[in-house]
């Protein structure tokens, strides 16, 4: 995992607020994964978002890995429910593009 974030040239502390949440917690298993076979899991570049089971019970869950963002607002843009609320993190953690 640090091979990944060195890679990526983001760093996320762990007392941060989140930057990535729902504006509803029901649309992307009701709406999303739906009708649209959940499209978060495809368009984010890090692989942030994910459909699991659920931990009781049948169904599937969206999971969240904010670890992995590389704050690029795909998430935010393509969204078909525009559910998804991208926040700028805080601390300076964005990305460290070289040669830039």
């Amino acid at each position: 995992q640090w091979y990944q974030r060195r890679v990526r040239g983001t760093n996320h502390e762990g007392d941060q607020p989140a930057h990535l949440t729902l504006k509803d917690d029901s649309v992307p298993v009701n709406r999303n994964l739906a009708m649209f076979d959940g499209p978060e899991q495809r368009f984010c570049p890090a692989g942030v978002y994910e459909y699991v089971p659920e931990e009781e019970g049948d169904g599937m869950r969206l999971q969240i890995n904010a670890q992995n963002c590389v704050h690029c607002k795909t998430c935010d843009i393509k969204c078909p429910s525009q559910n998804i609320n991208w926040v700028v993190p805080e601390g300076g953690g964005g990305p460290g593009y070289n040669g830039m």
